[in-house]
């Protein structure tokens, strides 16, 4: 999940809700904040022809598409801060004491134009976005920090919160407005709201520089996934590849003005996925050279002393803030709670996934030495040898599979049927809202019961303005008290193939059924405020919706729904079934270790405070890496980390610093819960137990508590040590 906020909004769209307006809503008029809303909405000095100037006709406020322009985002944005800042000096300052009506809730109806503009904005500007959608980002990112300042660091704003949380228990809430109440005090805290004034102004100031450095770098890494493409001369070179894969390898050369060559894209990860079926050594050692280098270049896109200036800020700010470190920091809002517990789980996987990946790579070798290789495993040949590997273990490829993954009946009969044998969930495509791309596509959701759920949006195509990965967004989240229902979109990077059927690896499958795990905590939230809504959950939380969802991807009843033979419709034969979940373990020491290497590297970064953070230069920064990785034992010559700091998108650019082990952290969760529902089954009745606890309440209990009244129990890291080999 990805749910990337760019421009450093992250704070502000959780205090706004994200929550566009549905079209036949009535505003109430029965409280000041409701006035406030209207007045400020009226005299946003939005010109009327700026289609974000009122809620969106559509139903349930999608964005209307066929309206938006590129120069409609800076007004809209501009107009939507002043706004949004109105509205809430109205509530700081209004004469009536503080009540949780005309103060707590009063902010939760705040925003809204802001909340229209802003997550289309977010949207294109990570899936489609553009040199002018750039400039933007860029020109407007420290003006939205200086906005989440401007609220958080409201003096008289927090007088009035404050006055509330100290006698939180006498004013006779229920569950959810209580810990609506001191969720948002605990933020404005964790803001800097308790600082003196030039502890303020200094934070202000970093945020700013932040919100700027954040955007650079994301641009940075984009720009330099798009330039490290490959050349290739010749098509002898490109063997291993389908003729279909070296047909696009062609075009995208032709897309660049090089005829009668071939280029071959990178993705944002260490290991290139094409590594893994071209025979020719050099070619492979060149594309993983281009790969980990990215960021590191010294050329325009370098992101090396970026990155140390934002570490250097972080964990200035965390010392302001009164913490340990920037790691601390973030970890004492999250299921962790703090650093010891985060890095206690991570180490203690280090040594069984090391000796999981010393007997592959041994494997390997010994492969390469019967072929006659004479040469010794290096981190481009080990998906090459190991792809040859899991075809004679196994006796399968991915060619072999693709054919019976074919995009539609996957999304439609695989990921949907999940859904509606779970949740009760029904599927209508609407072929009448505007998209910004023709491939998007749009459906409305419905319950068993025919009653409303929200819309779906699929973006599964890759496109060279589209950032790497796959991520979840929202442009509407659910409200009861906005009376809003959820817009949710899954943004997905699959080759397009020039002619014939969209057919999937296994991994995309999974991908899939990922991220729509995510759409599913959107669509089915039940909440009343905004500020709980769907996916604002824990960090440590949000992935275990998403990757508990992969477990019905492979399940039985599900795979032999969708799993069909594209052009003769029959079914996957259960022989290959079985040797796909065989291979489901196999090479699992290496994917641990390189998701290990980079949760690890993760941490050695933040944990690092404004005391113990060493002088960071283009000329040391790839020796401290190799120190961080060194101190864990994780300093793998054959195996990078997934992701290397200079491209480490999670962690520069979309708020994941310290959390990028969530995945593993939520992964327990997930396996935990596969354990459950294999003894209780795959029923409608057991979906809705986990709707009912998990997926339908948001933030609204704490994290661990939705958990455990779901399953009963406390999780248990045993399942996913068995699922994964190594145990």
């Amino acid at each position: 999940m990805s749910l990337k906020k760019s421009i450093l909004i992250f704070v502000v769209l959780s205090l706004t809700g994200c929550a566009g307006q549905v079209a036949d809503v009535q505003n109430p008029t029965s409280s000041p904040s409701q006035e406030v809303s209207m007045e400020s909405d009226m005299n946003a000095g939005l010109d009327a022809s700026n289609p974000f100037s009122k809620p969106s006709a559509l139903p349930y406020g999608a964005p209307e598409y066929d309206k938006i322009k590129t120069e409609h985002f800076r007004p809209a944005l501009e107009a939507g801060i002043a706004q949004h800042l109105s509205e809430i000096e109205a509530i700081a300052n209004q004469s009536e004491a503080p009540t949780f009506d005309n103060t707590i809730v009063a902010l939760e109806r705040t925003g809204d134009l802001i909340a229209r503009a802003l997550p289309v904005f977010d949207n294109l500007s990570n899936a489609y976005t553009s040199d002018e959608i750039q400039a933007i980002e860029t020109e407007l990112s420290p003006k939205f920090a200086a906005y989440s300042d401007a609220i958080y660091l409201n003096e008289k704003l927090y007088g009035r919160i404050a006055a509330l949380y100290n006698r939180r228990d006498t004013l006779g809430l229920d569950a959810e407005s209580l810990r609506l109440l001191e969720i948002i005090h605990r933020d404005f805290v964790r803001a800097g709201a308790r600082l003196n004034p030039e502890q303020k102004a200094e934070i202000q100031a970093i945020n700013s520089e932040l919100s700027g450095l954040e955007t650079k770098i994301s641009q940075n890494i984009l720009s330099e996934m798009k330039s490290s493409a490959v050349v290739v001369d010749s098509r002898e070179e490109l063997a291993g590849l389908s003729g279909e894969e070296i047909a696009d390898a062609a075009a995208l050369a032709e897309s660049k003005g090089l005829n009668g060559k071939y280029m071959l894209g990178l993705q944002n990860t260490s290991i290139q996925p094409v590594l893994s079926k071209l025979s020719n050594r050099e070619l492979r050692k060149k594309i993983h050279e281009a790969s980990i280098v990215r960021g590191m270049r010294g050329n325009e896109a370098d992101n090396r002393s970026n990155i140390a200036r934002v570490l250097q800020l972080k964990a200035r700010k965390a010392e302001i803030l009164g913490y340990d470190s920037p790691a601390a920091y973030q970890l004492e809002v999250q299921m962790a709670k703090n650093v010891d517990a985060v890095n206690a789980m991570l180490s203690s996987m280090v040594p069984a996934a090391r000796e999981s990946l010393a007997r592959e790579a041994a494997q390997l070798q010994e492969m390469i030495d019967a072929e006659g290789g004479g040469f010794t495993l290096e981190a481009y040949d080990w998906m090459y040898y190991a792809e040859k590997l899991r075809k004679s273990k196994y006796q399968f490829d991915e060619a072999e599979i693709k054919p019976y993954f074919e995009l539609n009946n996957v999304i439609t009969k695989g990921v949907f049927y999940a859904a509606e044998k779970l949740y009760g969930l029904k599927f209508v495509e609407r072929h009448d809202f505007p998209v910004y791309d023709p491939d998007v596509r749009v459906w409305e959701v419905f319950n068993e019961d025919g009653t409303a759920v929200g819309l779906f949006y699929g973006d599964y195509y890759a496109r060279e303005n589209k950032r790497g990965g796959a991520w979840m967004s929202e442009y509407v989240n659910q409200s009861h008290l906005k009376n809003t229902k959820p817009v949710i979109l899954n943004q997905i990077n699959i080759s397009k193939p020039g002619s014939g059927p969209t057919l999937l690896t296994l991994d995309e499958v999974t991908t899939l059924f990922h991220e729509f795990g995510h759409a599913l905590h959107g669509l089915l939230s039940d909440v009343t405020y905004p500020e709980f809504s769907g996916t604002n959950v824990a960090r440590d939380f949000v992935e275990f919706p998403s990757q508990f969802n992969e477990v019905w991807a492979l399940w039985p009843e599900v795979l032999d729904n969708y799993a069909v033979h594209y052009e003769s419709g029959e079914k996957i034969p259960a022989e290959l079934v079985e040797k796909i979940r065989a291979a489901g373990k196999f090479n699992q020491g290496y994917m641990t270790v390189e998701y290990l290497g980079a949760a690890m590297l993760d941490q050695a970064w933040f944990q690092y405070n404004a005391q113990t953070l060493p002088e960071i230069t283009p000329d040391n920064f790839e020796s401290l890496e190799k120190s961080n990785l060194a101190r864990v034992n994780l300093d793998i010559p054959t195996t990078p980390p997934r992701y290397r700091t200079a491209y480490f998108n999670h962690l520069f650019a979309s708020h994941y610093d310290a959390m990028y082990y969530s995945y593993i952290w939520s992964e327990v969760l997930d396996a935990d819960a596969e354990h459950w529902f294999k003894e209780h089954g795959l029923t409608r009745e057991n979906g809705q137990h986990l709707r009912d606890s998990v997926l339908s309440r948001g933030n609204t209990a704490d994290s661990m508590t939705l958990y455990r009244n779901f399953t009963g129990g406390e999780p248990s890291s045993e399942y996913l040590l068995i699922r994964r080999g190594l145990k």
